[in-house]
């Protein structure tokens, strides 16, 4: 079943609990998906498509909770912590700190890189080996621990 039927299935399911901040968040994600169809005149939008969708609201959310929080808005914080995690139920399972480490590690040893020079390789490798699995930022993170 396609991420926009799951996210309609979803928003009825908030509709009948009176879940104000879930069915908010919902109804984004199903914007952000036909707004993805409209551009592609109608073609089916691709699950890693879906993924980055999801990735990308997440990560506003993240943006918009730090900003306010570091100017004291706890109320409008609470709101963006509450709607990320909403979204963040429609993702893949998300690795473990120990679980990149291994993957990254086999990245590295697949494309021969040897130094942060390879960072490059690494890099897209594992974009596009771990989308969904883990954000970018810790994916990164981690290669540069590891190639240095």
């Amino acid at each position: 079943m396609s991420l926009e039927l799951i996210i309609s299935e979803a928003i009825k399911t908030a509709m009948r609990a009176k879940d104000r901040v879930a069915l908010d968040s919902l109804r984004a994600v199903k914007s952000q998906i036909l707004l993805l169809k409209t551009e592609a005149l109608g073609a089916e939008v691709s699950e890693e498509q879906e993924i980055a969708i999801l990735q990308r609201m997440i990560k506003q959310r993240k943006d918009s909770y730090e900003q306010f929080t570091a100017q004291g808005r706890s109320d409008l914080a609470e709101v963006e912590d509450a709607q990320m995690k909403v979204i963040e139920k429609f993702l893949p399972a998300q690795l473990s700190s120990e679980e990149l480490e291994a993957e990254i590690k086999n990245i590295i040893a697949e494309t021969g890189a040897e130094s942060m020079k390879d960072l490059g390789k690494v890099m897209g490798v594992a974009s596009k080996n771990l989308a969904g699995k883990s954000d970018g930022k810790s994916i990164s993170e981690m290669a540069k621990k590891l190639l240095s």
